[in-house]
C-alpha cells in the first residue's frame, strides 16, 4: 500500500529509481503503474494532498466518443479501468461510484448532422462500435428533456461519470508508491548521462528516471532543463446549481449543446453545469486557490443551456446565490489538443506525461504507457503520443467534439 506524507529533510528519501511531479489523477495513475512494474517510484507533491488541483477542477466524467486512435487506445481501457477499480487497485470493495449516464452530443443545426454521423462511424471503425447517431425524433423520444427544436444528436451509453477524489486515493493506496506531500520540486538535475536528481525543498532525490505530470506546471519543469513544451494552460469553470430534482432530470446523460459548447449532468442534489468558452486566453499556470472564477459565469451557463434544455428557464426561477457555487480550474492544451507522453531525446531519463485537457478520462493508461515506455515494454516508435510527433511532422489536430468536455 502507498504511502502518503510530509516528509522531513531527515527523511526524504535518497534515492528513487523513478520520481513523479505532480500529484493530480496522471500523476498518481503514473506512479501506481511503475510501482508495480517492481520500479521503486516517489511522487513529489507541492500541495498538501492528492488530486487537488486540475483534477478536483474537473467534471469527473468519461468517454469513448473520439476520432483520435490514440484518444480512443486511451479512453477505452481507462473505462475498462474504471468498471474494475477495485480489481485493478487490489482493494476489495473500493468504489470509485462509476455511473454510465452515457455521453449525449446533441444539435439544433442541420448543416451539422453529416459530420455528426461521420464522427460515429469513424467511432466504429476505432472499435467504439456501441456509439450511436440519433435522429431527432428519437432524441426527444428517449430523452423528453430536451428542446423540439433538436434534431440529431449522438450518444454512447456506456460513458459517464465517477468521483475524481477516490479515483486518485485509489491509485495511491493500491500502489507501492510513496508520495511527498507540501514537497516542492525546485530543479532538475543533470549531468552527462542525463538526469542525475531532483532537488526538492525538503532536500535532494537521487534517480535516473523523472516523469513530469505537472498538469499547468509541466511547461517550468521542461524549462529546469532548457525543453520548451508546446503546453497552453486556459482557464475553464464548472458551476453547481442546487436544484430540486423534480426539475432536475436525475437520470439524464452528460449533455452537450455543439453549438455553443455548453453542457450539463446530473449531481447530487442539483446539476454540474460548464462551458467551453472558446475566447478564453491562454494564461500562465496558476493554483486554484489564486484563480478567479468570473461572477456572472453561472448565468452566462444557464443561458446557453436553456435554449436545448428548456427546463433550465425553471430552474433559474427564484435560483438565489447561495444556490450556485462557481469554481476554476485550467485545463492544458497542446497543438493537436492531444496528450504528451513518452521520454523527451534531448534530456535521457526525462519523461513526460502532460498536456490534458481530459486528465481523469485518459490518465490511467496514460500512466501505464508511461511506465511501459519507462521499463520497455513499449517501444517509443509505437508511442503515438511521443513529444516528438511535433518535430518530425507526424500529427494531425483532433477532430472530436469540444475538447474539454
Amino acid at each position: 500500500m502507498g504511502t502518503i506524507r510530509t516528509p522531513r529533510e531527515a527523511d526524504l528519501p535518497e534515492t528513487a529509481d523513478v520520481v513523479v511531479i505532480g500529484g493530480g489523477i496522471v500523476g498518481v495513475a503514473t506512479a501506481f503503474w511503475t510501482s508495480r512494474a517492481g520500479l521503486d517510484t516517489v511522487l513529489v507533491e507541492k500541495q498538501e494532498g492528492l488530486g487537488t488541483q486540475t483534477t478536483s477542477a474537473s467534471a469527473e466524467c468519461f468517454r469513448a466518443q473520439f476520432t483520435e486512435p490514440a484518444m480512443v487506445a486511451l479512453a477505452k481501457p481507462s473505462i475498462e479501468i474504471f468498471d474494475n477499480f477495485a480489481d485493478v487497485i487490489g482493494v476489495p470493495g473500493y468504489d470509485i461510484h462509476v455511473r454510465h449516464r452515457g455521453y449525449l452530443f446533441m444539435t439544433d443545426d442541420a448543416e451539422m448532422l453529416d459530420d455528426m454521423q461521420a464522427a460515429v462511424a469513424r467511432q466504429h471503425e476505432l472499435g467504439v462500435t456501441d456509439s450511436r447517431f440519433l435522429e431527432g425524433a428519437v432524441v426527444r423520444e428517449r430523452f423528453p428533456f430536451v428542446a423540439d427544436d433538436v434534431v440529431g444528436a449522438t450518444f454512447r451509453q456506456n460513458d459517464g461519470w465517477l468521483a475524481a477524489h477516490e479515483l486518485v486515493q485509489g491509485f495511491a493506496k493500491g500502489s507501492d508508491a510513496e508520495f511527498l506531500l507540501n514537497t516542492t520540486v525546485s530543479d532538475v538535475l543533470t549531468d552527462t548521462d542525463g538526469v542525475s536528481g531532483v532537488e526538492t525543498t525538503r532536500g535532494t532525490i537521487a534517480t535516473r528516471a523523472v516523469v513530469d505530470a505537472a498538469g499547468p506546471f509541466a511547461g517550468r519543469v521542461g524549462k529546469m532543463v532548457g525543453v520548451d513544451l508546446p503546453l497552453e494552460p486556459v482557464r475553464r469553470q464548472k458551476v453547481f446549481v442546487a436544484a430540486s430534482p423534480e426539475v432536475i432530470p436525475q437520470e439524464a446523460p452528460f449533455t452537450v449543446d455543439l453549438v455553443n459548447g455548453a453542457y450539463w449532468r446530473p449531481e447530487t442534489g442539483g446539476a454540474l453545469l460548464g462551458w467551453v468558452d472558446p475566447e478564453e486566453p491562454v494564461g500562465e499556470p496558476v493554483e486554484i486557490e489564486a484563480l478567479p472564477a468570473d461572477r456572472y459565469f453561472p448565468a452566462v451557463v444557464l443561458d446557453k443551456l436553456t435554449r436545448l434544455n428548456p427546463f433550465f428557464e425553471e430552474v433559474t426561477q427564484g435560483l438565489k446565490q447561495t444556490d450556485v457555487s462557481t469554481t476554476a480550474g485550467q485545463y492544458v492544451y497542446t497543438p493537436d489538443e492531444q496528450p504528451l507522453i513518452g521520454r523527451l531525446p534531448e534530456v535521457p531519463g526525462l519523461y513526460v506525461n502532460c498536456g490534458y485537457w481530459a486528465g481523469v478520462m485518459l490518465g490511467p493508461t496514460a500512466g501505464r504507457w508511461t511506465a511501459d515506455l519507462i521499463t520497455g515494454e513499449m517501444q517509443p516508435e509505437d508511442n503515438p503520443l511521443r513529444p516528438t510527433r511535433f518535430a518530425e511532422g507526424d500529427y494531425e489536430k483532433g477532430g472530436s467534439f469540444l475538447s474539454g468536455h
